[in-house]
């Protein structure tokens, strides 16, 4: 499966399969949550703060942009993620939050009411 922006359906993502295996989970700071290739939908249980959202692997996202609104941009390290969506379709249009801070486990986490499987 592939996800797409809803507004225009540009591809978003490489090729992502669910991860059933939640052992693979890496919570730890400054590593990839996910591996790359699958995705979950975050159930609440991690303290991610991404409820319902769909978690990809920040080296699947593909043909996005940080968000043009530098406010939502913050982090010392990398991009925080505590000021709303930070990342965009190349069409502009607000897909979802990257989560890659120093002090965070590293992901996407895609608003599942802006992007859709394909």
């Amino acid at each position: 499966m592939k996800l797409i922006c809803k507004n225009c359906e540009t591809e978003i993502t490489k090729q992502v399969t669910e991860l059933k295996d939640l052992n693979l989970i890496n919570k730890n700071d400054g590593k990839d949550y996910i591996p790359e290739g699958f995705f979950i939908i975050d159930n609440g249980e991690d303290d991610i703060q991404a409820k319902g959202s769909i978690i990809v692997n920040i080296k699947d996202l593909i043909n996005s942009n940080y968000h043009t609104d530098d406010s939502r941009l913050n982090g010392c390290c990398g991009h925080d993620g505590l000021d709303g969506i930070n990342r965009v379709c190349l069409n502009n249009h607000e897909i979802g939050t990257e989560n890659s801070d120093c002090w965070m486990p590293h992901f996407i986490a895609l608003n599942s009411a802006l992007v859709k499987f394909i």
